[in-house]
């Protein structure tokens, strides 16, 4: 009878915690990025990324960016960037680059929601002037307490 009740407490216990853990909220946001000159000309690379959960739903997005120029003037620059959302009833994610051969922009979201519990997140990458920049912020929020929020950005000429 002891064993029968210890083991329905810690069963208990258990349930409890796989609860509130599946009911915690996460934002989080990273990012990287360096710059070098030399005779070779100059280069740069970068970008940011992040993800946002809570109670089931999820959101992430990232944006990276390089840009090289050669001795001769010769520059070649590439973006990307993607996000993707998934476990909510209403989920959709969309990203876009345009510019030019001096100006790349691209930019991404995502969001899920299911009812008041939902989960966003967002990068802005640009390649200009030799430079990278790209900033991610995420959010996460469950109904009834506040959200919680990430950022973190990223400019390869600072």
């Amino acid at each position: 009878m002891r064993t029968e009740l210890k083991t329905a407490l810690l069963a208990g216990a258990l349930s409890a915690a796989v609860a509130s853990a599946a009911l915690a909220q996460s934002a989080t946001s990273v990012g990287s990025g360096g710059a070098s000159v030399g005779a070779g000309g100059s280069a740069a690379t970068g970008g940011t990324s992040g993800s946002a959960a809570v109670g089931g739903t999820s959101a992430t997005t990232l944006g990276t960016g390089g840009t090289s120029t050669s001795p001769t003037g010769t520059t070649s620059s590439t973006l990307g960037t993607a996000g993707s959302a998934a476990g909510g009833t209403r989920d959709m994610s969309k990203s876009k680059v345009n510019g030019n051969a001096n100006n790349l922009n691209g930019h991404s979201m995502a969001r899920a929601q299911d009812r008041g519990t939902w989960s966003h997140s967002m990068t802005h990458t640009k390649v200009h002037k030799g430079e990278v920049q790209s900033r991610t912020r995420t959010m996460a929020h469950q109904r009834g307490g506040p959200p919680v929020k990430s950022t973190t950005g990223i400019n390869t000429g600072q």
